[in-house]
């Protein structure tokens, strides 16, 4: 099958949003008698802080100057959570967040600066509030809706605690507030895809999917695809899914998954001697590795895809669903900066949990969704944002970094290289993640020819390569790496 995936999505920044945490926007006018837990709260307290989509709007001349281009956004329609993936009424932002009116501006406001916006769809599952689900807790074996979902037996019981009477409708994860679709059913499916293609019309640039595993059927993604390609063929399909994905990656269903196979090994490999060891999650490993197991996990990473896939990976170091990068890493900083240069080195679409890049650290969810600390700006680590903002501008300029080609030239001990082409632009990106300094010299007549090489990171006036003859000579500090790139066209 001739897989093709969003052009823009191979050069994009990608920076994902917690929308009750990010921001609070004075412009967004709530009804007397709304009260929000103050901002900054501890995120294991749950309850709202009062982030809003204007908010994010307030804040894109930030993004900007960080250097991102795409936003993905957490479930943003109305819900009685504050992440929101209890939907209750998929046609209307939660009002809380400022409505449809806000999406609007965002929108709008995103688009002038040619950003992108990507929206979560939570599809698998609703809330005991969504309207069809109420109708049946209403009207019992006498609703018409009653086959939108899987009823076991009656009266039902949405809130039961009772191990002796317990939940008795399918639920995800067997969770009473989260009634999931029968999406066998025809009147399921055109909803859904009816949504999908509303929000599409409506201006966003693509899906990323909760959990799509869970809707175990590949016809129902199919046309999903068929649906919101033909509203805007260079909409983003983005599945939530923790491993091999090749299933829903043939390019009939998706075009590319959080890449959590990236996040593994990358934290695996440059947090190997600080990795916290306690912290378990299900498809993550979370153990140190040595160059050679860690080269093995990137070629089997993208030895599972056609490379149209794996230019528009979705490369993340942590989410919502995890502890945050510099927690895992046992807050070793030069970690995070070494995984966060192979993210912007790497292809595919690097992804910033938002304020991963200010040195926010926290524990698994609820604790990695914490307020971020705009009010106060002794918090943050300016020069970790100054380093986000050099890698990402390096990321921007040279296009051989975004869509050259990926070939590994060295894993030996702590250190790690490969090359990308570009037509005749070429880089080498070599990374020493060892608590020494390392010399390397790599033959370029055997592995590349580089002329006019200029060293673009780390920007110093130090020069740590030099070239005698066909062999390319290589000092790098203690847990730093060096990106070269040629300046002109080889001929």
């Amino acid at each position: 099958m001739n897989i093709h995936t969003p052009e823009w999505v191979k050069h994009a920044v990608f920076y994902q949003i917690f929308p009750d945490r990010f921001a609070r926007s004075p412009r967004t006018q709530h009804p007397r008698g709304i009260t929000f837990k103050p901002w900054g709260s501890p995120p294991e307290e749950q309850g709202y802080q009062g982030g809003d989509l204007r908010g994010i709007v307030d804040k894109l001349d930030y993004l900007q100057k960080l250097g991102v281009t795409a936003l993905y956004l957490n479930p943003i329609f109305a819900s009685a959570s504050n992440h929101r993936y209890h939907t209750y009424d998929y046609y209307q932002v939660d009002p809380l967040l400022g409505g449809n009116e806000a999406l609007r501006e965002l929108l709008d406001a995103a688009h002038a600066r040619k950003m992108r916006v990507v929206l979560d769809g939570v599809f698998n599952h609703a809330s005991r509030g969504f309207w069809a689900f109420h109708h049946i807790l209403e009207n019992g074996a006498n609703s018409p809706y009653l086959d939108w979902f899987i009823v076991y037996d009656w009266p039902l019981r949405p809130y039961s605690s009772d191990k002796t009477h317990p939940m008795n409708y399918k639920a995800w994860w067997n969770l009473p507030a989260l009634p999931e679709f029968n999406t066998e059913n025809p009147g399921v499916r055109d909803y859904i895809f009816n949504i999908a293609r509303h929000w599409i019309e409506f201006g966003i640039d693509g899906w990323r999917l909760d959990v799509p595993f869970e809707i175990n059927d590949d016809s129902f993604w199919q046309e999903f695809r068929r649906v919101v390609k033909t509203a805007n063929p260079e909409a983003y399909l983005c599945g939530e899914v923790w491993w091999n994905a090749q299933r829903w990656l043939q390019g009939d269903q998706f075009d590319a998954v959080m890449n959590y196979l990236f996040m593994d090994a990358a934290l695996c490999f440059f947090g190997a001697n600080t990795l916290r060891t306690d912290y378990k999650r299900e498809h993550l490993k979370l153990q140190g590795i040595g160059a050679e197991e860690f080269a093995r996990a990137v070629e089997h990473m993208h030895g599972l895809y056609d490379w149209q896939v794996n230019h528009v990976q979705l490369n993340l170091l942590d989410s919502h669903d995890t502890a945050r990068a510099l927690w895992i890493l046992g807050e070793d900083l030069s970690a995070l900066r070494l995984c966060a240069l192979f993210q912007m080195t790497m292809p595919g679409a690097p992804c910033i949990y938002y304020g991963d890049e200010i040195g926010l650290s926290a524990g698994d969810d609820p604790a990695c969704r914490g307020a971020f600390p705009w009010e106060n700006q002794k918090l943050w680590n300016h020069d970790l944002l100054g380093f986000y903002r050099q890698i990402t501008a390096m990321h921007h300029k040279y296009p051989v970094l975004r869509t050259g080609t990926f070939t590994p030239l060295l894993a030996r001990d702590r250190l790690y290289a490969f090359r990308r082409q570009l037509d005749q632009k070429q880089a080498i990106v070599f990374f020493n993640s060892d608590t020494r300094i390392t010399s390397h010299t790599l033959a370029l007549q055997k592995h590349v020819e580089v002329r006019d090489i200029l060293q673009v990171w780390p920007r110093t006036a130090n020069r740590l390569y030099q070239i005698r003859g066909q062999s390319l000579e290589l000092m790098l500090p203690s847990r730093e790496a060096v990106v070269l790139v040629n300046d002109v066209d080889l001929v």
